[in-house]
C-alpha cells in the first residue's frame, strides 16, 4: 500500500524531532573490548520510540555494547539516503527499513548480511521470513508488529443492535441496511486523505490469494490483472456498493481521517475500511478507542475462508559493510526475543501482534490488536500485496476515489489500475510487461 510503510507517518500525523546526523561507515571495537553500533531508523515517532525502548534495555543487559541512533526522513528521501549509503559503504551497523518489495529493491544479496540459518533468526515467526528474503535468503528481523488493514468496527453499535461480525460480504450489507436502519452511519469514507480511500481494495487481498493463490506470482510476471480476476476486481466492486448503498457519512469527499475516527470511536458511524495503526495515537485522548472499537478482515464469500489481510512489520538488517558483526547480530538476536516485545510494550501501545515466538500483547493492549492476534493464531492471514509483489501504481488512491464515489464504474477502475502499474512494472524490468 502507498500508505503502509511511509505514510504510517503521515497517517499517524507524526514526525520526530530527532535531526538527521550521520555517523558514516562503523569502526571496529576500542581497546577497552567495549563495541559502539550505529542505528539508522526513519523519524515517525512510533518508530523512534520503539528504537529507543530496544536500544535502552539491551544496553542495559549488555553494558559492553553502545548503540548511537541517527534517524533519517520517511518516503522517497530517506529511500534515497538509505540505497546511498548502502552503495558508498557508509551505512550504520544496523538498519531499519521496510520489509517486502521495497526491501528488494536494496538488493539485500550485494548489501545486505545473509543471516539464513542463523540462531539470529531462532524465535522469528516462519510466516514472517519471506517478507524479509530474496531468493530463498532471510537477511532480517521483525521490528515492531503487525498491523491489519480492514475493517474498524464500533463494537458498542454492534451490541446495541445485535449484530454479529460478518464472515461474508453478503452478511456485512445485511448488517449495514441494519445500522443505517438505526441512523448510524455504516461507512464512514474520508476521501479528502485520499489514501484512506484504498482500504477496500488493499484489504481484500487475503480473500484474493484464498480464491487465487498464485495471483501474486502472476501479477508480478504480468499474467494477471485486476480488471479480469473475479477476486480482485471485488475490492473495487465493495467500493461501489457501499455508496450505491446510501451507506457513507455526509461529506465524505471532504472528511480527512481524524475526523473518520472521531467519528468511529464515538459510535456515529460503524465502520471504518482502515490500518489498525490508526488506533494507538487516540487512546491517550480517547481512551474508549482501546476498548470500543474492534477489528475484522474484509469479508468473501466463504466463511469457511474468512480471515485479514496484514502489513507485516519492518525489519532490521545488518549492512555487510559493518566492522561490528557479532555486536550487531546479538542486537538483532535481542530486539527478536519476547524480552524486547515486553521493553516496547512498556513504551508503545501495539498496535498488532508481534511476529516473534513467545512475545505476547499485554494485557491491557488495545481490542484491534486482540483481534489481530486471533487472526495470526488461527493462521488465518496473507500479507498484503506489497509484501509479495513490488508492483505497485502510484495512481490507486485517485482511482479508488472515483470507484468510491461513484464517479467511475468498478471495473473500469480496475482496469484503469491495471494501466496504471505497466509503467512502473517496466521500470522495474520485469519479464511479461
Amino acid at each position: 500500500m502507498k500508505t503502509s510503510h511511509r505514510a504510517r507517518g503521515t497517517a499517524l500525523a507524526v514526525v520526530a524531532t530527532a535531526a538527521l546526523t550521520s555517523c558514516g561507515s562503523s569502526s571496529g571495537p576500542a581497546a577497552d573490548g567495549t563495541v559502539t553500533l550505529s542505528f539508522l531508523v526513519d523519524n515517525s515517532q512510533a518508530t523512534v520510540d520503539t528504537a529507543k525502548a530496544l536500544t535502552d534495555a539491551f544496553m542495559q543487559a549488555n553494558p559492553k555494547i553502545k548503540i548511537e541512533t541517527e534517524t533519517r526522513p520517511g518516503g522517497s528521501e530517506g529511500d534515497n539516503i538509505v540505497k546511498t549509503r548502502l552503495s558508498t559503504g557508509e551505512m550504520s551497523d544496523v538498519l531499519w527499513y521496510n520489509s517486502g518489495s521495497l526491501l528488494q529493491a536494496l538488493n539485500p544479496a550485494q548489501s545486505l548480511v545473509d543471516l539464513t540459518g542463523d540462531p539470529v533468526l531462532a524465535n522469528v515467526q516462519k510466516d514472517f521470513l519471506p517478507v524479509v528474503s530474496q531468493s530463498g535468503k532471510a537477511y532480517g528481523v521483525p521490528a515492531g508488529t503487525a498491523m491489519g488493514g480492514g475493517i474498524l468496527y464500533n463494537r458498542k453499535v454492534y451490541e446495541k443492535l445485535g449484530l454479529e461480525v460478518p464472515k461474508t460480504w453478503d452478511a456485512f450489507m445485511a448488517n449495514n441496511e441494519k445500522i443505517k436502519a438505526a441512523g448510524i452511519t455504516p461507512v464512514i469514507s474520508t476521501f479528502k486523505d485520499t489514501w484512506t480511500s484504498q482500504l477496500f481494495v488493499l484489504g481484500d487481498f487475503y480473500n484474493v490469494q484464498a480464491a487465487a493463490p498464485t495471483f501474486a506470482q502472476d501479477y508480478t510476471a504480468g499474467k494477471a490483472k485486476f480488471a479480469t480476476t473475479p477476486a480482485a476486481l471485488a475490492g473495487f466492486q465493495h467500493l461501489a456498493d457501499v455508496h450505491a448503498k446510501g451507506y457513507l457519512n455526509e461529506g465524505f469527499g471532504s472528511a480527512i481521517a481524524d475526523q473518520g475516527l472521531k467519528m468511529l470511536v464515538e459510535g456515529k458511524g460503524a465502520h471504518y475500511p482502515m490500518l489498525s495503526a490508526m488506533l494507538p495515537p487516540m487512546v491517550a485522548s480517547t481512551p474508549q478507542a482501546a476498548t470500543d472499537v474492534g477489528f475484522f478482515g474484509v469479508p468473501g464469500t466463504d466463511p469457511a475462508k474468512n480471515g485479514a489481510t496484514i502489513w507485516e512489520p519492518a525489519g532490521l538488517y545488518i549492512p555487510k559493510s559493518t566492522k561490528n558483526l557479532e555486536a550487531a547480530k546479538k542486537f538483532l538476536a535481542f530486539v527478536a526475543s519476547p524480552a524486547a516485545a515486553e521493553a516496547v510494550n512498556k513504551v508503545v501501545q501495539p498496535a498488532g501482534p508481534y511476529r516473534i515466538q513467545g512475545a505476547k500483547l499485554p494485557d491491557d493492549a488495545i481490542q484491534v490488536a486482540k483481534d489481530l492476534q486471533a487472526y495470526v493464531d488461527e493462521g488465518r492471514t496473507a500479507p498484503a500485496l506489497e509484501f509479495l509483489s513490488p508492483v505497485k501504481g502510484p495512481s490507486l488512491e485517485q482511482i479508488t476515489v472515483a470507484v468510491g464515489s461513484g464517479l467511475t464504474p468498478p471495473a473500469e477502475g480496475a482496469a484503469q489500475y491495471d494501466k496504471d502499474v505497466e509503467k512502473q512494472a517496466k521500470q522495474l524490468g520485469l519479464a511479461g510487461w
